[in-house]
């Protein structure tokens, strides 16, 4: 019985391995792979796939979408280039708060790409060594993630809890503890940053390569087109359609049908709210329907829900089949120390490359080992490790954009510019939701 787990659990990995390599809608595709062998080859029986979760992620991305198509995202984005062109002295520290506040709005970390090249230039004509705002912002953009109400993965935490029955959590609980605690890390993170490396002035390498014409000397950023009439409208009534979602979620009462003896579920608020502001931008703006599914924004969620149905369907799987075992042999280990879980969120975000696909994958488990659900909540932003392996796309594009070449991969590929910031970033963050887990639940 036990080789046989462990020939299942080697049929995971290979299919994580395999959906990695691929990247995108990979990730989905190979752990379909991996259910099918598991199904033919070991007679698992597969679970329901997860349906809430996928439909959310749609509702959601749906509305982002119609704003993107409408301009609203280039709209959100330079208010944020407003703001850290104001505080160019101290962009170390503006940079990461500025970059999480509009993931946080927006639900994902995408935002972050047109604002790296204000970032560098903000801080290169400053003097500021462009490595340590762009690094720590990048990390910050995907912090955001693990606390916002709109984003993919906290609306697979909220499915969860929802599938299984914990009224008592859900969009309220992980932001009391989720917004604080990512804050708390990026600050952090911000902090330790403003003395990474040298000075630019003091840096021989980077002054050698200005002198020498390698490094294009400081300018002013290139004027941009200007902003659609109907982009103001959409980034409101987006914002409006997720104020009003965590209103719905801090006032059960206020999703109460007469004569129902339960509240409605949030997921079934969070699609019916979203799809209706989708329609409603859709009314207002008057964009052509056309544009929205070439958005940037909707490809990106459909490889979400790509990667969510085929990956979390085989995790599941595998828990399911194989929970009497594999509970009983972690449970004490987990019962004397739940917070290592989080190592295993760590790690297991480092290979997935997606947030919302750890958190459906391996987040029941950690219900199974009966770790406490508030806890859960505080290691949720560990599945940001998605930047210890240096070859995520944000990553990638933030050291690109640096032309100063200071935000780099290192000699030793994992000594890169993103590690020091993103372990800062993520640890002080779970052990802020852990503490906080502990004090408010």
């Amino acid at each position: 019985m036990d080789i046989a787990i462990l020939l299942e659990f080697a049929v995971v990995l290979a299919a994580i391995w395999m959906g990695a390599r691929f990247s995108g809608v990979g990730l989905g595709l190979w752990g379909a792979v991996g259910l099918l062998v598991l199904v033919v080859g070991f007679g698992v029986t597969p679970t329901s796939p997860p349906i809430d979760v996928m439909l959310i992620i749609l509702a959601v991305i749906m509305a982002a979408s119609v704003m993107d198509a409408a301009g609203g995202i280039d709209f959100l984005v330079r208010i944020a280039e407003r703001i850290i062109r104001a505080n160019p002295k101290y962009v170390t520290i503006v940079a990461p708060l500025t970059t999480w506040t509009f993931s946080f709005v927006a639900g994902t970390g995408h935002i972050v790409y047109p604002l790296l090249p204000v970032i560098y230039e903000t801080a290169h004509q400053s003097g500021i060594r462009p490595e340590r705002p762009m690094a720590v912002a990048t990390i910050a953009s995907q912090q955001a993630i693990t606390a916002s109400p709109v984003a993919a993965a906290t609306a697979a935490m909220i499915g969860l809890f929802s599938e299984k029955g914990l009224a008592g959590f859900g969009l309220p609980q992980i932001l009391m503890i989720c917004v604080p605690s990512t804050l708390a890390g990026v600050l952090a993170a911000a902090i330790v940053s403003m003395f990474v490396g040298k000075d630019l002035k003091d840096d021989p390498e980077y002054q050698a390569r200005l002198k020498s014409g390698e490094i294009p000397a400081p300018k002013a950023a290139a004027e941009r087109p200007p902003l659609k009439p109907v982009a103001k409208r959409a980034a409101y009534l987006f914002l409006g359609g997720v104020a009003l979602v965590v209103l719905f979620g801090f006032f059960p009462g206020l999703r109460h049908l007469p004569g129902a003896e339960e509240p409605l579920a949030m997921p079934v608020v969070i699609e019916i709210v979203m799809l209706a502001v989708a329609a409603l931008m859709l009314l207002v703006t008057k964009i052509p329907v056309d544009e929205v599914p070439k958005t940037a924004t909707l490809r990106a969620g459909v490889v979400a829900v790509i990667g969510i149905f085929g990956l979390a369907w085989l995790g599941d799987s595998f828990i399911e089949a194989n929970k009497g075992v594999i509970v009983p042999a972690i449970e004490r280990w987990t019962k004397a120390a739940p917070w290592s879980f989080a190592f295993g969120l760590f790690f297991a975000s480092v290979l997935l490359y997606s947030q919302a696909a750890t958190t459906r994958a391996l987040m029941p488990l950690g219900l199974a080992l009966g770790i406490p659900p508030q806890f859960l909540c505080g290691m949720f932003p560990s599945v940001n490790g998605y930047f210890f392996i240096p070859t995520y796309g944000s990553l990638i594009a933030a050291i690109n954009f640096d032309r100063s070449g200071t935000t780099r991969i290192g000699k030793y590929v994992l000594n890169h510019s993103f590690m020091i910031p993103g372990l800062v970033a993520t640890g002080v963050a779970v052990t802020t939701g852990l503490l906080l887990a502990k004090v408010l639940f």
